[in-house]
This record gives C-alpha cells, structure tokens and sequence, in this order.
C-alpha cells in the first residue's frame, strides 16, 4: 500500500491541502499589508517585507483634505442601520416560515429565495429613478434600503433552518406553562436562536460593509460616501496616478477590524451552531 494510503499519509495529503487554501486566500491580504507600509516611491518593489517600514501612506489616508474618517462613519451607519433591520425583520420572518402554517408558504419561502439570483447591477437604473423622484439620493436610506433588500433572503434562509431544527416540544413545553406563542418566542425561542443570529449579523455587517456598487451609484456627495467608494475615488498628486499605497492602507483599516471580529468570535459560532436547540 503506498504512503498517501495510509491514515497518516491521509491527514498529511488533507493538512497540505488545507495549508494551500490559506496561502492562497490570505496572499493578497498580506501583500496589501505589506504594500502599505512601504514608502509611496519604493511601492514597486517586489520584495516580501519594505526595506523601510513607514506610515506615509495611513498618514496620507487621513489626511486633512481626504475626509476617510467621515467615510468610515458612513460605512459604519449603513452597515450597522442594515444589520438590525435584517436581524428584526429577518428573524420573524423566518420563525413564520418555520414553525407556522399558512397558505402559500412554499411560494413565499421560493419568492424570497428567488429574490436573491438577481445582480444588484441589474437593478441600479430602476433604483436610481426611483430615488431621484422621491429625493433620496445622497442620503442613508439610499444606500440601507437596497443592501437590506440583498441580505434578508440569505438571513430567512439562514435562520429558518435554524428554527426548523430546534424542537417543537420547547415551545410547548413553554405554552402548556402558561405562555402565549409570542411569550415562548421571545423568552425561550430567542435565547436558544442567538447564536444563529450572531451569525446572521456577522455575514450581514460584512457584505454591507464591503458594498460598492449601490453606494456609488446612490451617492455624488463626498460627505455621504462610504470607506469603499471613498478608496476607489483617492487621487494621487496630479489627478491621473494611482495612489498605490494609500488605497493599500486604506484597504487595511477596512479589513483588518472585520478579520479580528471573526477571529475573536468563531469559536463561539461554530459552536453555538453545532450545539442545536436541545442545549
């Protein structure tokens, strides 16, 4: 039998592949951070670590004139503003496709998951319009609205498999004690449910976060624009070049709060998830 066929070749074959997976994913997070902190005029070397290590270009990214911190609030707001309304909205109305019975229920539970093939791209002009007779562009809602309308399908989805494996007999365990349906929800569904919203949230707050397409298009006021549209609007000295490292910094500070977030939280994730509604 040869080596690979072995378990121990087995686990080597598998720790391999899993070590390719990661240098493959995390190789362009590195070289933007290492492209960050290089100097603006030794940003085309290609070495594996700057030869002079400097915060010119995060300096550069706050600076006076750039307005990135505003952008940060902005991104901040909307994804934020999109995480609750998703969560709210998304959990009663997965608890309703999971546990109620109602007619129509399979084609709400297909419409609502038809909703989320179509390309945001495909709905830009019609959102435009709509926005532009009802004055709502350069404003929160312009950009909260459409990326909630993204992210609710995949959060019932989500959350709806989620409380179809919990057991009915909690809730009427709960009822035969004296509550009503809503009182078991709230004091004993939630709880039980939050991991699964925790991620929910998590999956939710990170693609508002890293929105593009909406935000350019509903947005021509540099006040209300977010990190992303602010990093793809950065200009170098004369107008044409590309400030190189000052977009990699500022893909940095994007990212990196994301990354520590899911690190700090996965554990408990991956557990809550694969704990189910009988703890």
């Amino acid at each position: 039998m040869s080596r690979t066929g072995t378990p121990r070749g087995r686990r080597w074959l598998l720790q391999l592949g899993i070590v390719i997976i990661v240098v493959y994913c995390l190789a362009p997070f590195y070289w933007m951070v290492v492209s960050a902190f290089r100097r603006p005029n030794e940003q085309g070397e290609n070495s594996w670590l700057p030869s002079t290590w400097s915060l010119e270009n995060f300096e550069a990214v706050f600076g006076p004139d750039v307005g990135f911190g505003r952008s940060l609030l902005n991104s901040l707001v909307v994804a934020g503003t999109t995480t609750v309304l998703t969560l709210i909205v998304g959990t009663f109305a997965a608890y309703t496709l999971a546990r109620l019975n109602f007619r129509f229920k399979n084609a709400a539970a297909g419409i609502i998951i038809a909703t989320s093939m179509f390309p945001g791209i495909s709905l830009i002009v019609p959102l435009l319009k709509l926005f532009t007779e009802i004055g709502w562009i350069n404003t929160y809602q312009a950009m909260v609205l459409p990326s909630l309308s993204f992210a609710l399908p995949l959060a019932v989805w989500t959350l709806a498999t989620f409380f179809r494996q919990m057991p009915k007999e909690l809730e009427e365990a709960a009822m035969v004690d004296g509550l009503t349906r809503g009182q078991a929800f709230r004091r004993v569904i939630l709880p039980l449910a939050a991991p699964g919203m925790f991620t929910t949230a998590i999956i939710t707050f990170i693609a508002a976060w890293n929105e593009f397409i909406i935000a350019l298009s509903m947005v021509n006021d540099e006040k209300m624009q977010t990190a992303t549209v602010a990093i793809s609007r950065f200009t170098g000295i004369t107008g044409f070049d590309s400030p190189f490292g000052t977009k990699m910094a500022a893909g940095v500070i994007v990212t990196v709060p994301l990354v520590i977030v899911v690190l700090i939280f996965q554990r408990r994730i991956i557990a809550g998830l694969t704990a189910g509604g009988v703890k």
